[in-house]
Order: structure tokens, then sequence, then C-alpha cells
């Protein structure tokens, strides 16, 4: 199913930003179902910013595999968490910890899946994550310090704690920062993935609609 924004897209958007900005925005928006993801998902003025955001990209962060009970160190990886929420100026009775997904190698998926499956399902799957009709996958095209195109599983969450990110460091290891744009579909997208409404259990009931 091909995604399509409402033409009232406007009244979902946040109400802070400028006039240009909105405008910006709109007409990325309205680009994205015939032109796909590209690289306008990304924004250079925050780089040097000592925040950590939401839908950033950070490199060496440790990932914990369960299946392998392996920490694999010094992977990039796609934050998950408010940004408020970890900023370290908004004191916390307790440690404020990081979330965030794995960025994975497009390439290396593709490598992956072709022991099992034939080529055509491979590149229409591969269409599909493009087109972020995969609902638990995030595609990300090459862009920013991020040199090539990534996929993010949402499925396989990871975290530290926020102290572990040294902000004076921040800039250096930021593979990348989202636009307006960019986080829009970034919280379509874990919307949709973690927080779906119908999900088809009447839970007074008991009763789970097939």
């Amino acid at each position: 199913m091909e995604l399509e924004f409402p033409s009232n897209i406007g009244d979902y958007l946040p109400k802070y930003l400028s006039a240009e900005s909105f405008d910006e925005i709109i007409s990325q928006l309205k680009a994205f179902p015939v032109d796909g993801t590209k690289d306008t998902i990304y924004t250079t003025f925050l780089k040097d910013k000592q925040i950590v955001f939401q839908g950033d990209g950070i490199a060496n962060l440790p990932f914990y595999d369960a299946q392998t009970q392996r920490v694999l160190l010094d992977k990039p990886g796609i934050i998950l968490s408010n940004t408020c929420d970890i900023d370290p100026r908004n004191e916390r009775k307790d440690d404020m910890h990081i979330c965030f997904a794995p960025i994975l190698r497009l390439s290396k998926y593709i490598e992956r899946l072709s022991g099992k499956y034939d080529n055509d399902k491979i590149i229409a799957h591969i269409e599909n994550i493009k087109k972020q009709i995969i609902t638990h996958v995030i595609y990300l095209p090459k862009g920013g310090d991020l040199a090539y195109d990534a996929i993010v599983p949402l499925d396989r969450v990871c975290y530290v704690s926020s102290s572990f990110i040294n902000r004076d460091d921040l800039p250096a290891n930021r593979l990348f920062t989202l636009s307006d744009f960019g986080n829009y579909l970034f919280l379509l997208k874990i919307s949709i993935h973690f927080t779906r409404i119908r999900e088809k259990v009447d839970r007074y009931k008991g009763i789970f609609l097939e």
C-alpha cells in the first residue's frame, strides 16, 4: 500500500515552526509519495550542538545482542528517547537512560536475504523498505556523515545511561540530525510500530480479532 498524506496534514505538524519551515516541510511531505526517502531527511544546522536530539544518528554505541549475550562495541544507533527527557540540564531523582536502535548497513541486510529468497522478492522487499512501507524498519539513505544506505530495525532496542554519551564529543560522533521533514517521518514510523491503537484486541471481553 502506498503511503498517502491527508490534505489537512498541516493540522498535525508542530505549531512552533516558522512560516518558512512550515512551508518547507509541507512541500517535502507532498513530494514524498513520489520521490521516496532522500537525504532531505537530514539537516546540517544542528551539527555542532552539544545536545542529543531524538532521531540523531550516533556512532560508537554499545549494542547488546540478547541471543548471543554479547555486547558489540562502537556500533551506530538512532536515538529513540525524547530530547527533553535525556537532556542533563533537566534534573532527575534517578539516572536517565537513552533508548536507541541499531543502524545497520542495507547492503549487509541484502546479503543476508540473498541466501533465503530469490532476487525478485528481495528487490520488491527493498523497494518497500525505501518507501517506508515496512512498519518495523526505518530506511536511512546515505547522507550527513552516514556514508552508506542503512536500515533501523525497531524491534532491537537497547539502552545506555545518558552519561555514557559525552556531550563535549557529540559533534564528532553525530552521524546526522533529522530535519523537520525527517523528524516527522521518524515519529510516524515509531508511532506506528510502538503505539498502534488498532491492535484488534477487546481487552474487556478478552477477544482477539484476527
